[in-house]
């Protein structure tokens, strides 16, 4: 999948911020003459800021915005100076920090998610349903992660040869499977939520420890992340309901283990 470019991102910020601005202006004013006096609310005034307490909104508008400032952090400017101080901050306070913990913690809120299921634990779909979301998820993260990375072209901060850090690929897949976790088990359970996103920020941490990503990077993998797994779980029931009902009887899923070390599963249409 090729992304059409950045583009996109500050056309959707740039529209954000021009709905903020009309809904600002026509919102109704009262005279001074006649505070005290309760305004009446109209269904037309009460529309036009519900949008703004649309969880959904926040839920998209927040991730996109990281992803954005991260994007144009990679040019010589304010929020550049900000995350190359934050990375001496870093380095000062943690010189010789290292570990290699965060190739497998990305990993653990899926393995949590099994753990789950072989605990007999009931999630909001079946294991199947959910290891096609978590695949799913994960080819849309890692293809978006990839483009950024070319686009962007940005240098590690421990090898200024490599222009591989923006975004973040081990935070995303840290918070693709947090998330999943979360719409799968944590719906019910507010402790694996937490447990989940604890461990995908821990992640990102040790990737800023490790010295391999700016703070910018890794607030862009967790958008990234968290909005591709979102898409997925959201889209798979519209989906589902149009493929035939047969096509249940013949789905074989295989688990699959790639190069890297990295969990996968294959999908067989029998």
């Amino acid at each position: 999948m090729q992304l059409p470019g950045i583009r996109p991102v500050f056309s959707l910020l740039a529209s954000g911020l021009l709905l903020s601005q009309v809904a600002r202006a026509q919102a109704p004013t009262v005279p001074d003459s006649v505070r005290s006096v309760p305004p009446r609310v109209t269904t037309a005034a009460v529309g036009q800021v519900s949008w703004l307490r649309r969880p959904a909104l926040w839920r998209v508008a927040v991730p996109v915005t990281l992803v954005a400032l991260g994007y144009v952090s990679r040019n010589e400017n304010v929020l550049d100076e900000m995350k190359e101080e934050v990375n001496e901050e870093t380095r000062e306070h943690f010189p010789h920090f290292r570990t290699s913990i965060d190739d497998y913690s990305r990993h653990l809120p899926v393995w949590g998610a099994y753990g789950l299921y072989a605990l007999g634990v009931k999630g909001q779909r079946g294991v199947v349903p959910f290891t096609v979301c978590y695949g799913l998820s994960h080819a849309l993260s890692t293809s978006i992660v990839s483009n950024l990375k070319r686009l962007g072209h940005t240098q590690r901060p421990d090898n200024p040869a490599d222009f591989s850090s923006f975004p973040s690929a081990h935070t995303a897949e840290a918070f693709m499977t947090a998330t999943l976790l979360h719409e799968q088990f944590g719906r019910d359970r507010p402790w694996v939520s937490v447990a989940g996103y604890s461990v995908a920020t821990a992640t990102g941490a040790m990737r800023m420890l490790n010295n391999r990503h700016w703070v910018t990077d890794v607030l862009a993998g967790a958008g990234i992340g968290f909005l591709s797994a979102e898409t997925v779980w959201r889209l798979y029931p519209v989906a589902a309901r149009l493929l035939p009902r047969t096509m249940g009887h013949k789905l074989l899923l295989l688990p699959a283990y790639l190069p890297g070390g990295s969990l996968g599963a294959t999908l067989v249409v029998r």
